[in-house]
């Protein structure tokens, strides 16, 4: 289904109007599904679908077709993704275990940045310009295929290509530069 005819039905949508909504719904509801799929287990991919849904509804009367419904829909469903992993690390984890130190050492994941790390990545990646940054995340983040990447953005996959290559020279020449300043 291609943007144009997402984001007529949105719009149509914003009215309220239970056939229209239904309409919208039920267009996307598979792809949003299936993107969040992608990124959390199956489990949660529902219960994230559905928050998202929720968040969509909300939202839709003031959907002024600025970008494509696609785009803001995913958009949507990303950050509904984002506030589940916060509120799962805000989350105190109570433990009924004697050793808990030997047991927290046996659970450290190494390969992952440290905090530092991880701000300093989420920086460079905000330098990235959106569109380059979304291509980036969704191929390489995500795990998408370009053709997957390519559809959810509602462009060729060529472009989602360019896109890609263009971020991760981005990136690779802002930490060169981190890495000459420091």
């Amino acid at each position: 289904m291609n943007d144009q005819y997402l984001t007529t039905l949105a719009l149509a949508a914003r009215s309220g109007d239970p056939a229209d909504v239904e309409a919208f719904t039920g267009a996307v509801y598979a792809d949003v599904r299936r993107y969040l799929a992608y990124l959390v287990d199956a489990q949660s991919a529902e219960d994230l679908t559905q928050e998202t849904f929720i968040r969509v509804l909300r939202s839709l009367p003031r959907f002024m077709g600025r970008s494509s419904a696609r785009t803001w829909l995913l958009a949507i469903a990303r950050r509904v993704v984002v506030d589940r992993f916060r509120a799962t690390a805000a989350r105190p984890v109570i433990a009924d275990l004697t050793d808990w130190q030997a047991t927290a050492d046996r659970h450290l994941v190494r390969d992952l940045p440290a905090a530092d790390e991880g701000i300093a990545l989420v920086d460079l990646l905000t330098r990235v310009p959106a569109e380059r940054r979304e291509a980036f995340l969704l191929t390489q983040v995500a795990g998408l295929s370009y053709a997957e990447a390519a559809a959810l953005i509602g462009c060729p996959i060529g472009t989602v290509r360019s896109r890609v290559a263009r971020a991760r020279t981005q990136l690779i020449e802002s930490l060169h530069q981190a890495e000459s300043c420091a």
